[in-house]
């Protein structure tokens, strides 16, 4: 088994805020830990790496490219064997998970830390499956050096969220900041973005709702931290995990939005 490491500095493209809220995923555990709390308030119970895993033709896929890779989320739930597992993040905290996870599924596994939008130093067509999970809102312009980087019956699996993730809190706060983030890349415009540069895109919708009882102000205190950089675009974190824990105690029970939508493109 071969692991490369290859570092990589893009361009400056993000804004401030939006460079706050990459660094949110830098602290590994607790973004484990939220995942956890989110599969356990989520009203839908089917895993939806596993969902978007099965729209996938696997059959000739043997490199693969994952955008925005954190610690390997997605890689986790692959099984088989690969050539190559490609991971690109742009927080080098993610290094070492990324690869010991990719280590078990690949022949070669390669961590790039760069931070897109920028060109890959890699040859056209040379990965079977790119893959960008909960990450391509923060650089859509990917989208055409993705198209070069597949092979011809390569494909592009996209997960992102639907724009209405934000209406509970919108009837608090003023989320526009926020929702200028989510609509670079989100359920209801992806298909129009993709169909920019690929011919053939489908998609799979994942209904869901976090669903947070009077006892479990802690669950929802913690994830209402994790989402603080995201959050203080447009409000003081610390105002709005106040008022929601206020009113999960007034009402015994708060609803939150968690529609995503899965997308294959493929060339």
């Amino acid at each position: 088994m071969t692991t490369i490491l290859v570092y990589k500095q893009g361009p400056l493209g993000y804004k401030c805020s939006m460079d706050k809220i990459v660094r949110s995923y830098s602290d590994l555990d607790l973004h484990r830990k939220i995942g956890d709390i989110i599969e356990g308030h989520s009203s839908n119970k089917e895993e939806i790496r596993s969902v978007a895993a099965g729209l996938v033709d696997w059959r000739r896929t043997r490199a693969v490219l994952d955008l925005g890779c954190g610690y390997g989320w997605f890689e986790e739930v692959l099984g088989g064997r690969f050539d190559l597992v490609c991971g690109i993040d742009y927080l080098s905290e993610n290094l070492e998970g990324f690869l010991r996870t990719a280590e078990k599924i690949a022949k070669e596994a390669v961590f790039l830390q760069a931070r897109p939008p920028a060109a890959i130093d890699m040859p056209s067509g040379r990965f079977d499956l790119v893959v960008a999970a909960y990450s391509l809102y923060f650089f859509p312009e990917m989208i055409g050096e993705v198209k070069r980087l597949l092979s011809n019956e390569g494909q592009f699996l996209v997960i992102t969220h639907s724009e209405s993730m934000l209406t509970e809190g919108e009837k608090y706060f003023d989320f526009s900041g926020l929702r200028k983030v989510i609509q670079r890349f989100s359920a209801e415009n992806g298909e129009a973005l993709l169909k920019e540069h690929f011919a053939g895109t489908v998609f799979v919708d994942y209904p869901n709702t976090l669903v947070f009882g009077r006892s479990e102000g802690n669950d929802l205190s913690q994830y209402i931290d994790f989402k603080k950089e995201f959050i203080s675009v447009d409000v003081n974190p610390e105002l709005v995990k106040e008022k929601m824990l206020a009113e999960l105690q007034r009402l015994g029970e708060l609803r939150f939005n968690k529609n995503d939508r899965i997308f294959v493109a493929k060339k």
